[in-house]
């Protein structure tokens, strides 16, 4: 192994597990000094010292590995290239010993980016409308898809203690018309919450009512959606001091995020109580990840076990690291949660030769693809359509594109590896995570050149690529 240095590394695990040096070196069996010299880097990581932190802190070793950071490198990347803001040459090898030495400071330059992003992109709304502009510069969206991604879309306590109220349900044992009764009873008896049940042409999902303890849900959702969105709101309940730790931990800039925060917190608990973890990881690991099968096994639809999968974190549990995301036909991106470092950018449109633009020509039916990214990585990508459907003929019913992704590396360990070789770097599609932000040459598809590279055009000489 050659010689390497986690200084900032081991000092943000240790900061993440709130341990002293002395506390950190007695679990690991090591004297202070030892430790403190690692954190100064005057001593390298050794394989035995890594061994015993990746079995002490459930970390995977890729967490003091560069690659690690892909994320946050892209996320800089689109920083240092915005024309508005910087105009001067960084090597990249420079940001890289950032990301890798002061990944706070790194993080810190994303977040101040995005706030003059959103500054300029929203000016119109803030002149027209003053008192708004505050809110609207809070971007809820993003503040609770970085809330996820810095906890690896897993939460640990929320998840250890949703998993033993579906265990004492029969989630995962019982069929779902019996486990669905089981929510309503206990709901009754537990919070004195009656469920009602409406129907008519309105844009109802479902509402609970804290002071009338009523919760109403609407006749076209299916037997297992109704369960989610009861489960969901009986975590709330059940787990209202946890959940507003977690909120209130978080620092949310406006009520919008907050809100939004306790929504995704909610759904996040509704899905470990309908698929208590161990129970979930074990079926789906002697399964391949059948989302499909799974769906069935569990009574929920396509996109909850997708989105379930990508929440496998757990310490010295770990299922497939997932990316988890949710396209309309347009390609916005509504839903995007990952355990790994992938990122896609924010700046424009994604790339349109993803297997989850596929999806759309055949609804239903599950699309593949062996992609390689820019830096050389290569995924399986998995891609099928869903749709949220209106209750009477005429109204406009929703359609998207849910895809869930890994590193192929890890690939084999699902069905949808069978018959794909994914060895064979010619058979891979070249993905970018965005033109403005894809360094490829020579792309047909590209729709805006690149914001790194200066765009060389010549009216009297043509190419494939339009830039």
């Amino acid at each position: 192994m050659a010689k390497t240095f986690v200084g900032s590394r081991l000092r943000q695990l240790r900061r993440e597990r709130d341990l002293t040096q002395a506390e950190l070196a007695a679990e690991l069996g090591l004297s202070p000094s030892y430790v403190n010299q690692i954190e100064h880097d005057v001593r390298p990581l050794t394989v035995p010292v890594l061994l015993r932190i990746t079995e002490a802190f459930g970390v995977d070793a890729t967490f003091f590995s560069l690659d690690d950071d892909s994320r946050l490198m892209a996320e800089l990347e689109e920083v240092i290239h915005d024309d508005e803001i910087n105009r001067v040459a960084i090597d990249m090898h420079e940001l890289s010993e950032l990301v890798y030495n002061h990944p706070d400071i790194a993080r810190t330059m994303v977040a101040m980016h995005r706030r003059y992003a959103s500054v300029r992109d929203k000016l119109s709304l803030i002149m027209d409308s003053p008192t708004e502009g505050a809110e609207a510069l809070a971007m809820p969206h993003e503040e609770v898809r970085d809330f996820f991604y810095a906890r690896q879309n897993y939460l640990h306590d929320l998840d250890i203690r949703c998993e033993d109220f579906g265990e004492a349900l029969g989630a995962g044992q019982l069929p779902m018309n019996v486990l669905e009764e089981e929510l309503r009873t206990a709901a009754r008896e537990e919070y004195g919450v009656e469920v009602h049940t409406v129907s008519g042409d309105n844009d109802l999902v479902h509402h609970f009512d804290p002071e009338t303890r009523i919760l109403t849900v609407h006749s076209h959702l299916s037997l297992g959606q109704r369960a989610f969105r009861l489960a969901a709101e009986l975590a709330l309940l059940e787990c209202a001091e946890d959940v507003e730790e977690l909120v209130r931990a978080e620092g949310f800039r406006s009520e919008a995020s907050r809100e939004l925060a306790r929504r995704g917190v909610g759904s996040y608990a509704a899905a470990a109580i309908l698929m208590p973890y161990q129970g979930f990881h074990r079926c789906a690991e002697q399964n391949g990840y059948d989302i499909e099968y799974l769906s069935q096994v569990f009574g929920v639809g396509y996109e909850t076990i997708a989105s379930r999968l990508s929440t496998l974190q757990r310490p010295q549990l770990r299922g497939i690291p997932f990316t988890f995301v949710r396209v309309d036909r347009a390609g916005n991106m509504s839903k995007r949660q990952s355990a790994t470092g992938l990122h896609f950018s924010n700046a424009g449109g994604t790339c349109p030769l993803w297997v989850i633009y596929e999806a759309f020509a055949t609804p239903g039916r599950i699309h593949r693809q062996h992609a390689q990214m820019p830096d050389g990585r290569h995924y399986l990508w998995t891609a099928r359509t869903v749709q949220h459907r209106r209750p009477h003929f005429g109204a406009t019913g929703k359609i998207f594109a849910v895809g869930l992704g890994c590193e192929s590396r890890h690939a084999q360990r699902t069905v949808y590896s069978q018959g794909l070789d994914l060895s064979d770097p010619a058979s891979a599609t070249p993905i970018g995570p965005g033109c403005r932000m894809c360094s490829r040459h020579g792309c047909a598809q590209r729709a805006f050149p690149a914001l790194h590279e200066q765009v060389d055009i010549n009216a009297h000489h043509s190419t494939i690529a339009p830039y």
